[in-house]
């Protein structure tokens, strides 16, 4: 199997199941999360971070562009891991369950055009490290498909919120069956 067909079969079926759940949330929850613990985001926070958790990534890998405003490079506070993640309550939130649906569609084609745009040969061969761990390089297919395990992991999450509010959710659910 190649890596173009590996992580479109990846892309299409996580953005699917993400989609699926996204339908179970009702717009009157975004602003819930679990009531113990620490550094939640809330629902719609959760929506809004989905919407951007692979497409933009592979944008970032395949051309460079990570979306940062000018004069601002990704890790550019004193501990570079550390100012990458900001506290979940400072992440952004989306308005309505219907706008995270259509951003979650819209980072799908993002992703999907990122891939055609590398090919083959880029995927498997050219090295390149994330702006998170900028001393290990791997191969750009590597690269992508753990962004879409990023996804994957976010769509759990999204699975345990609906399962903690006491909707009907199962296995099936989680894996789109």
């Amino acid at each position: 199997m190649k890596w173009t067909e590996l992580l479109t079969t990846a892309v299409n079926e996580n953005y699917k199941v993400t989609d699926a759940l996204m339908v179970m949330v009702d717009d009157d929850s975004l602003d819930w999360k679990p009531a113990t613990g620490t550094n939640w985001m809330t629902t719609g926070q959760l929506l809004m971070h989905l919407t951007g958790s692979c497409g933009a990534c592979f944008k970032g890998f395949v051309t460079g562009d990570w979306g940062m405003p000018e004069g601002m490079e990704m890790g550019d506070g004193p501990d570079d891991h550390e100012s990458m993640l900001p506290p979940a309550e400072a992440l952004p939130t989306v308005e309505s369950v219907a706008k995270a649906r259509e951003l979650l569609a819209a980072d799908k084609q993002v992703a999907l055009d990122m891939l055609a745009q590398a090919g083959e040969d880029d995927l498997d061969q050219k090295k390149l490290a994330a702006p998170w761990d900028p001393n290990r390089e791997i191969r750009l297919g590597e690269h992508l498909l753990g962004m879409v395990i990023h996804l994957q992991s976010h769509k759990s999450q999204l699975f345990y919120y609906l399962k903690l509010r006491g909707q009907e959710v199962n296995t099936l659910h989680l894996w789109g069956m």
